[in-house]
């Protein structure tokens, strides 16, 4: 490993601090546009939250994989599939607790852990049959364009319209309607079994940029390659949306070239800014979401849950007594909501800096 840079860390941190913000309004009502996802096609600046830690594990994987170099395949499958198996479960039992609330047999399977875990293990697969770059192109290209012939192929008026794509019908035959996501009105899960060919793809990405960057000293001329790719990605997105449009739900490729064309450029600011011109000071709350990304999610979820189902009042829940009763009427609608997120990122934020100062560190 020739060079780990402290940019990897905070854009992990940024985007668990954006991930908590984002999934915690004081009230969904209330929510101003850029906090909100784009209603079906489209991206806004929260659409680029979640594929942002998907870019981010790939960036990860650039360096963490080099430690098994030159060992057996054993031994970094055995810890694959275990990272994979304990962030799944993880992610199961998030959307069980507080386990009181909800019947196993309606219990939903996929979501944002399940998400991660599945397009890692994919990632990883591919990894381990070859870190060529040339491979990993071709790896990446074809599974977005695999993705693409599944939706595509699908007889429907629009196959990537909500009520007509073959993603929802792969779900429902693996899982089944009742253990599938209803936010949309009807049974589509955003976090599908569909999603995990481009979602594995965002990780790759992630890794062939993380790899250009991190095998070589960071000077100027490593990473001026960052915006000029960023702005490739970005002008590629927008041509392939011509026919297959930008979608965070579907995941499709067109919204993982332009995501990670966006990102790339997000990189570059962060490893000039903090890397070369050692501005870190500004850093400390971003790198310590980033020490411990996966319990400050969880946390939050399980804070969120907490509010919703255990704390209650006789007519309403804990979550909505807090915004309606402090925030609402102290910084009105909007600001209210936004203020409840900031306050629940803020509380998590104190239980990582804690684990922080005291050098925890959960590792899976």
């Amino acid at each position: 490993m020739k060079n780990r840079i402290l940019s990897i860390d905070v854009l992990r941190g940024i985007t668990i601090f954006l991930m908590i913000v984002v999934n915690t309004p004081g009230s969904w009502k209330y929510v101003w546009s850029p906090l909100r996802h784009a209603e079906w096609h489209g991206c806004t600046l929260t659409d680029l939250v979640f594929p942002g830690f998907l870019f981010v594990v790939g960036l990860s994987m650039s360096v963490s994989f080099r430690k098994y170099d030159g060992r057996g395949t054993g031994p970094i499958l055995l810890k694959i599939i275990k990272r994979t198996s304990i962030i799944f479960i993880l992610g199961l039992l998030l959307n069980y607790f507080p386990f009181f609330h909800k019947e196993l047999s309606s219990l939903r399977i996929f979501g944002v852990l399940q998400r991660i875990a599945l397009s890692f293990l994919l990632a990883s697969l591919l990894l381990i049959l070859s870190k060529h770059w040339k491979f990993i192109l071709i790896s990446t290209i074809g599974l977005m364009l695999l993705h693409w012939f599944i939706l595509y192929q699908y007889e429907s008026p629009d196959p990537y319209a909500l009520a007509s794509n073959i993603a929802t019908q792969i779900d429902l035959f693996i899982v089944g309607d009742a253990h599938m996501y209803h936010g949309y009105g009807q049974a589509f899960d955003p976090e599908g079994l569909l999603g995990t060919l481009t979602g594995a793809a965002q990780i790759l990405l992630g890794y062939l940029i993380g790899y250009q960057v991190t095998s070589k000293e960071v000077d100027n001329d490593t990473i001026t390659f960052l915006v000029v790719l960023g702005a490739v990605l970005i002008g590629l997105g927008l041509l392939w949306n011509k026919v297959l449009p930008i979608n965070k739900p579907l995941w499709t490729g067109s919204y993982v070239i332009f995501t990670t064309g966006i990102l790339a450029c997000v990189f570059y600011a962060l490893v000039r800014l903090i890397d070369l011109m050692k501005k870190t000071r500004w850093t400390l709350p971003f790198r310590v979401f980033g020490l411990n990304p996966l319990i400050s999610y969880i946390l939050s979820g399980v804070l969120v849950r907490l509010l919703l189902f255990v704390f209650r009042t006789e007519d309403q829940t804990g979550y909505a007594w807090i915004y309606e009763n402090v925030f609402q009427v102290t910084f009105g609608d909007y600001g209210g909501s936004l203020a409840f997120a900031l306050s629940a990122t803020g509380l998590i934020y104190l239980i990582a800096y804690v684990m922080y100062k005291k050098g925890i560190v959960v590792k899976i």
